[in-house]
Formats: structure tokens, C-alpha cells, sequence
């Protein structure tokens, strides 16, 4: 009953739906064509699966000379067991099929006909070796489970042993005990020290007294190896990351730390006092405040500021005031001098050197002027070196030298300047080790030659007698 109206009404529908269909299809295409020609013109809006975080693999196909991002699909993880006791390997790379001799006397078109089915069956042979290796070889690595673990029970006696060789006992042999306190004490360091405080006590204006000398000498020496010592002792962490200083004593544990401390105690307790009473109180003072300001004050200092280095400088000065002070008991404007020209040198020299271990103060964490403050530190080895010129021309007005030190001494003064000038310039390793080089034979001959033009400014006849030991006359009676 239904039938007819209905299929009129749906056919009604139908019609005004495909009529509003057939006018919407131009201007739908219109916009499709829009939108292709907009996308092809801005490539940097195309939405490519680099958006996408689970896509990671890519590659770039060249299409219409343009570039797309297409994505690659993700390859199932393989497992790749290695067995040594087998070949599996390399039946994987290649797989050479046996060659029968029967086959090769008959004719091409029988090895044709066998060819294709002994490749088919050696692949599958290969295939299936390899998946029966894989599968052994996870069963070796995860075990059965029924299988109990193996779990090493350790004995006492093998307990005993293992601990023994951790902390066995420092051993040291007397045989390299000289060589261990010479290294301990810095023994080069040591003897420039040394050889500083007899530039002092020879540059002092007093006739010359051997056993004073040796003493004061002995003293001075002891108290530098003391100072070395301690300050060892206070880097050993920081020792063991330089190449520089990694071979030191205690860094390789060939003495014990108590051994290093009780050592500096032996050196410096004798030294200070032999300076103190056998000498003078006032050449004791000046090596027990280098010791203090030595391990104190410049050994912290390393790794605080770049002031270190100007108090290390300080403690390089005090020697040769010492020496003076040694011969004539008093401080005078000869030992402040001298004290100069050590104060001075040492900026060319241990900025030239700390320049190429740049590295190795790094590791350790000290801060010089060469790691913190590159152009700094050329600046005062350049102005340190000009001022050793202005220092020998000091010398004669004080009455400690001649005129005639300046003159010959200028010519090294300009030489170490010059080195200065080009490591200030260039600031690169070859320049900074010929600075250095040449500091250490500038100094020796920087003192040869001021003892060589050294002004006697007192009467060494009478004049620097105590007046007790004046012989007294009496008139006759």
C-alpha cells in the first residue's frame, strides 16, 4: 500500500541531492586546485613525517626535482648470535654450493635444469642451521630454569688472600731513600735556592767568612727542603691528575704521607734553627716566614687566585735577603735590591713555563694567570722583564755595584725583554719555551756579573770589626 509513495519520495530525495551534488563540483575542484598549486609553492608548510616522534627513520626521494620526506618502515630487531665454534657466519655471507663431478661431464642443459633446485635447497639448509645455532645459543645464555644457579662460596684462606694483596704493607727499600728525599725536596728547586741566598751572603759588603757562609747555606737549604715537602704533602690529590707531577713520591705511594711529613719536620726544625742560633735571629725569622708563606699561603692560594703567583714571587725574593742578612745582620736597601731582581725574574720565568702546561693546571685545578688570564699573564712577563733594566740600573745608585753593571749587563736585560716582546705578541708554545729557556741562564749570569762589579763601600780592614775585638793599648806607666 506504501510501495508507490515512498519510492516516490525517496526518488524525489535522491534527485534534489544529486542536483545540489552536480553544482558543488566545480567549485570543489576550484578549492582542490588551490590548495595543490599553495602546497607546491611553500615547501617549508609541507607537513613531512619529521613532525612525528615515532618515525625516526627517513630517507629523500627526488620526485619532479623536488625533495619529499617519505618514511622508511622499521626493521623487526634481529638477534645476531656468534658462535666461535662454528661458521655460521660466514654460511650467512655466502654459501658455495658443492659441486658434483658427475654433473660436470653432462651438458649445459642438465647443469641448468639442477642448478635452480640445489640453490633452493641450499639456502634452506643455511636458514635452517642458523636458526637451530640462534636457538642453542639463547639457551646457553638464559639457562633452563630448572637449573640451579651457580652461586662462588669464598673461603677464608682465599678471603685472607684477596685482602692481602688490596692493602698490602708499604715497603720501602733504604737503597731508594735518597733518591725518594731528593725528589720530595725538590732538589733542582732546592739548589736555586741555595744559590740565590750565596749570591746574598757574596754580594754583601763585608769580608767574606767561610763557616758563616756554609751555615747560612745549610740553613737555607734545609728550610727549602722542608717547604717542598709539606707542600707535597698538601697536593697529592691534585698531583695525581698533571702529567707534571704524577711520578712524585708520594703520588705513586712509595713513601707514606707520616714518612713526607716527618721528613720536613727533620728538615725544618734543624734548619730554622740553625739559622736562628748559628747565624742570626733575624735570618731565622726570614726562613721560617718563607716556609710559612710558602706552604700557607702560596700552596692554597693555587687554587683560589692568580695572587698565587705574585706570592710565590715573593717567596723566591726572600733567599738572597737572607744570604745578605747572613753576612751583615741588618736589612739595607743591597738585600731589597737583590730581592728585586728575583722578584722580578720569576714573572718571565714561570709564565713562560706555566704557558705550555696550560693543560696539565687545568686538570689540576689551579688557577694561574696562563689558564684564567691568558693575555695577563704575557703582559706581566713582558713588563717584569723590562723592569730587570730598570733594577740594574738601581744597583749602582745604592752603592751595591759599579757603573759599569748596567752597561754590561744590558745586553742580556735586553735579550730576556725581547723574548718577552715576542711571547707578549705571538703568545703561542715555541715563543713562551724560548722565554723560558733563556730565563734560566739569564739569572746566573745576571748575579755573576753583579758580583763582578760589586762596590766595596766599607773599609774591610777595621771598619766592619765589632769594637770588642779592637786591641786595646794602655800608656806605660
Amino acid at each position: 500500500m506504501y510501495k508507490t509513495p515512498c519510492s516516490r519520495l525517496s526518488g524525489f530525495v535522491g534527485v534534489s541531492v544529486k542536483q545540489k551534488l552536480a553544482r558543488n563540483v566545480p567549485r570543489c575542484n576550484q578549492i582542490a586546485r588551490s590548495l595543490i598549486q599553495l602546497h607546491r609553492r611553500d615547501p617549508s608548510n609541507w607537513l613531512t613525517y619529521q613532525h612525528f616522534n615515532f618515525l625516526k627513520r627517513q630517507y629523500v626521494s627526488k620526485n619532479t626535482s623536488e625533495l619529499h620526506q617519505r618514511a622508511i618502515p622499521k626493521q623487526a630487531p634481529v638477534l645476531t648470535i656468534v658462535d666461535e665454534r662454528d661458521d655460521s657466519v660466514e654460511r650467512q655471507v655466502e654459501r658455495v654450493p658443492t659441486i658434483n663431478p658427475a654433473a660436470t661431464d653432462a651438458g649445459p642443459q642438465a647443469e641448468d635444469a639442477t642448478h635452480k633446485p640445489q640453490d633452493k635447497l641450499s639456502i634452506l639448509k643455511s636458514t635452517a642451521e642458523n636458526a637451530a645455532v640462534q636457538n642453542v645459543s639463547v639457551s646457553h645464555m638464559t639457562g633452563t630454569p630448572d637449573e640451579p644457579p651457580h652461586v662462588q662460596v669464598e673461603t677464608e684462606e682465599e678471603k685472607q688472600a684477596r685482602l692481602d694483596r688490596q692493602w698490602k704493607q708499604l715497603k720501602v727499600d733504604r737503597a731508594d731513600l735518597p733518591d725518594i728525599y731528593a725528589r720530595l725536596s725538590k732538589i733542582k728547586l732546592t739548589a736555586l735556592v741555595v744559590t740565590t741566598a750565596a749570591a746574598g751572603f757574596a754580594m754583601a759588603p763585608v769580608p767574606f767568612d767561610p763557616v758563616m757562609f756554609f751555615v747560612s747555606s745549610l740553613g737555607t737549604g734545609l728550610a727549602s727542603c722542608a717547604a717542598n715537602s709539606i707542600n707535597q704533602y698538601f697536593e697529592v690529590p691534585f698531583d695525581s691528575n698533571m702529567n707534571r707531577t704524577k711520578n712524585r713520591p708520594l703520588v705513586r705511594g712509595q713513601i707514606s704521607p707520616l714518612h713526607a711529613v716527618s721528613f720536613a719536620l727533620a728538615c725544618g726544625v734543624p734548619g730554622v734553627a740553625l739559622l736562628t742560633l748559628a747565624v742570626n735571629p733575624l735570618t731565622g725569622f726570614l726562613g721560617a716566614l718563607n716556609i710559612f708563606l710558602y706552604t700557607c699561603c702560596y700552596t692554597p692560594l693555587k687554587r683560589l687566585s692568580i695572587t698565587n703567583t705574585w706570592v710565590g714571587a715573593v717567596v723566591g725574593a726572600i733567599p738572597p735577603m737572607m744570604g745578605w742578612t747572613a753576612a751583615t745582620g741588618c736589612l739595607e736597601p743591597g738585600a731589597l735590591l737583590l730581592g728585586g731582581f728575583l722578584y722580578s725574574w720569576q714573572f718571565p720565568h714561570f709564565n713562560a713555563l706555566s704557558w705550555n702546561l696550560r693543560e696539565d693546571y687545568s686538570r689540576g685545578g689551579y688557577r694561574m694567570m696562563s689558564v684564567t688570564h691568558p693575555t695577563m699573564c704575557k703582559r706581566v712577563a713582558l713588563r717584569h722583564s723590562l723592569g730587570l733594566i730598570g733594577l740594574s740600573t738601581l744597583a749602582p745608585v745604592l752603592d751595591v755595584t759599579t757603573w759599569t753593571f748596567p752597561i754590561i749587563s744590558l745586553p742580556i736585560n735586553l735579550y730576556i725583554s725581547y723574548l718577552a716582546f715576542r711571547f707578549y705578541h705571538k703568545g703561542d708554545r715555541s715563543s713562551a719555551r724560548k722565554l723560558f729557556f733563556c730565563s734560566l741562564w739569564h739569572l746566573p749570569m745576571l748575579l755573576l756579573l753583579a758580583l763582578t762589579c760589586k762596590k766595596y763601600s766599607r773599609n774591610q780592614e777595621g771598619a766592619t770589626l765589632p769594637p770588642a775585638s779592637l786591641p786595646l793599648t794602655f800608656p806605660a806607666s
